[in-house]
């Protein structure tokens, strides 16, 4: 298992073929504020790559966009909402397909109200990881390798927890409405980026 860094861009053709763990790190939670400073992926088969923009990017990572943009390739995230929206933004590309742990996890794991991803990958695969460095300075001139291993743990189970939330998502009938909630999700980003974050617009009101 190796985490790889690197500079504004991902390395050409350094991903297996097949679905991709998808996360990003911000300078905060307010998207058209909060510059995107790292995008971590991973094949699953073991290593992590951290694409790392500095202050003043200008996003052209021909090599990660295409990863992202690719509709043969499904994106596995942890609370996709918020990643799609920071790509959509400064990457310029809608990164779907979709699966979504989080959406998964509400839609089975219905006797818990415990879903982060530390609270699943410490129930469903036994392991334990540091969330410390969480709120740290993303946007710093050096990424520390504490930041580094958090930032890579972020995508490091990802396709092991897809797969047994899958089988649950079967077990419970939920699948086809789960998938419903994947398509839907590009589109609740968007509606995020222009300005109804915070408004049902579903409801009556």
């Amino acid at each position: 298992m190796t985490v790889y860094f690197h500079e504004e861009d991902l390395p050409e053709d350094v991903l297996a073929p097949g679905p991709v763990a998808v996360d990003t790190e911000t300078m905060g939670l307010v998207t058209a504020r909060d510059r995107l400073c790292v995008v971590q992926i991973s094949d699953g088969r073991g290593d992590e790559h951290l694409v790392r923009f500095k202050v003043g990017s200008d996003y052209d990572a021909p090599n990660l966009k295409a990863v992202l943009a690719d509709p043969e390739r499904v994106k596995y995230y942890h609370f996709a909402r918020f990643d799609l929206a920071a790509i959509q933004h400064y990457l310029g590309v809608t990164a779907a397909p979709v699966f979504c742990t989080k959406i998964a996890s509400k839609m089975t794991r219905t006797y818990t109200d415990r879903h982060g991803l530390k609270n699943l990958i410490n129930e469903l695969l036994h392991e334990d990881i540091s969330k410390q460095q969480q709120s740290s300075d993303w946007g710093a001139p050096v990424i520390n390798d504490a930041q580094r291993d958090y930032a890579a743990s972020d995508v490091r189970f990802l396709h092991r927890l897809v797969e047994i939330l899958t089988v649950r998502l079967e077990r419970e009938g939920r699948t086809a409405i789960a998938q419903a909630c994947f398509d839907f999700l590009p589109t609740r980003a968007k509606l995020d980026l222009a300005g109804w974050a915070d408004k049902d617009i579903f409801s009556h009101e």
